[in-house]
């Protein structure tokens, strides 16, 4: 699939699919649905074979058990095994997707993420009417498990990257790394590669009663200490096969990578369904050093933190002051009636159906700085709400038929001062419609950003009237 579509609009399903298969612990068959959602869904799961349960979100928080897959657990709502299906979403872009199990895991099919992507693929994706807000690093974030001698490194970058390196002290393994340079190469490079164990892991899940589910075609399984007779014919008897074989590379019944480094790409795909869990779509690049299903959980919690922390710096307004203005002073004047000393927007940066972001240049030698706190100068909150309203009135004027208009006030509700302006800031004024203008009635969501900061918010509601 040729993932170019917008990467800034959220995206969904075109139409439920349905695919069904066994749990690879469990060994209950299962039938899942994939099903489109609404914007800002995100990913949610729905026990179906419990009748009435609420859905459970894809969320760290509700992680129980990481001990052989990822399992999410929330009142009677339990479901294992999430982490193939999320990656699956994550790498074909989709946003928000409501997942409808009839048992209490995800079906193995072959191990890998692969039927799933082609699932999606066969059914199509569609653009949403909903901006997709991409959650960025600012600085590098480490994280290091202890229990699992595992370590991570997240930088700031420009896409979703990642990089895994794996190092089992294995002679048939090796050292593996791999990597994963953008998500549009998921389903190609990243999503046909199946899960793998060792042998003697192998043998352990079979003493406590796991991998019900199991078979030797849906898993890779690393043979590098020898093997008995006595339990080739075990597990033969296990898996309802009538014989065992080891290849000479040290892989059970004559299997064929699909990768040279398969594992190493399998351990990078848990780890994009597992960071799902943080719940924020992100651009950073993510170097994972010997990641498992724990470890990248607890990952996942830091950039959940983090994320949730820093989100009201996300949507903040890039502004290049070098860059000519879309609408200069000039041109404002002719749209607006306001002039000097109370025309309060300098210029309009950006400008479309939706949304103005203009700029207001604070100085010392403002008027109203005479009076209003002369020895310690703040400009006036009423005055920031002002230049929001007059940024937000030139969008609105533009959209409107040929002619002259004007916009009056008509309410400011939930407005807020977080920060304080003061002379030598630079305003960024952000104005965006919450609703599509109606009868000259528009309602816009304003913002004034110094730097990264929120310094001021509200909502307004104003009316265009055509001057006679």
């Amino acid at each position: 699939m040729d993932i170019n579509f917008n990467e800034n609009k959220q995206h969904t399903l075109q139409a439920p699919v349905t695919i069904s298969g066994t749990g690879l612990h469990s060994g209950i068959h299962a039938d899942m649905v994939l099903n489109p959602a609404p914007p800002n869904f995100g990913f949610q799961f729905k026990r179906t074979d419990l009748g009435c349960s609420a859905p459970i979100k894809a969320d760290c928080d509700l992680v129980t058990d990481t001990s052989r897959g990822t399992t999410l657990e929330k009142g009677e709502v339990k479901i294992s095994t999430v982490e193939h299906i999320l990656a699956a979403l994550v790498g074909m872009g989709i946003d928000n997707c409501l997942i409808e199990v009839s048992g209490p895991e995800i079906p193995i099919i072959d191990g890998s993420s692969m039927p799933f992507t082609n699932l999606i693929e066969a059914t199509g994706v569609v653009e949403q009417d909903a901006e997709k807000v991409w959650y960025e690093l600012d600085e590098p974030i480490s994280f290091y498990d202890e229990a699992k001698n595992a370590e991570f490194t997240a930088v700031p970058a420009n896409d979703y990257r990642i990089t895994t390196l794996i190092d089992f002290n294995s002679p048939v393994l090796g050292t593996q790394h791999a990597d994963l340079k953008r998500l549009k190469d998921f389903q190609k490079e990243i999503a046909p590669c199946r899960t793998f164990c060792f042998l003697h892991e192998l043998e352990a899940l079979l003493d406590n009663n796991l991998i019900k589910g199991g078979d030797i075609n849906n898993a890779i399984v690393v043979v590098d200490k020898p093997i008995t007779p006595e339990e080739m014919q075990r597990l033969a008897k296990a898996f309802g096969k009538d014989n065992i074989d080891v290849q000479k590379e040290g892989y059970l019944n004559n299997l064929e990578l699909r990768f040279n480094n398969e594992p190493a790409r399998h351990k990078l795909l848990d780890v994009v369904g597992d960071l799902a869990l943080s719940g924020y779509p992100m651009k950073a690049h993510i170097m994972a050093n010997r990641p498992g299903h724990s470890s990248n959980v607890g990952l996942a919690k830091v950039l959940k933190a983090h994320f949730k922390k820093h989100s009201k710096n996300v949507n903040v307004p890039a502004y290049d002051p070098s860059a000519p203005a879309l609408i200069p002073l000039e041109e404002i004047e002719k749209i607006l009636p306001h002039r000097y000393p109370f025309l309060l927007v300098d210029k309009i940066i950006r400008i479309n159906e939706k949304e103005v972001i203009g700029i207001k240049n604070v100085t010392f030698n403002e008027y109203f700085f005479q009076g209003h706190f002369p020895g310690n100068p703040i400009m006036p909150g009423v005055l920031q709400v002002e230049a929001l309203a007059q940024t937000g009135g030139i969008l609105c004027i533009k959209s409107m038929p040929e002619g002259q208009y004007d916009t009056y006030f008509l309410k400011v509700d939930n407005c807020k001062f977080k920060v304080k302006v003061v002379p030598g800031d630079t305003m960024i004024l952000k104005m965006e419609l919450m609703e599509p203008i109606r009868r000259g009635i528009c309602t816009m969501k304003g913002s004034v950003y110094v730097g990264n900061k929120l310094c001021t918010e509200g909502e307004f509601t104003a009316q265009i009237v055509r001057r006679v």
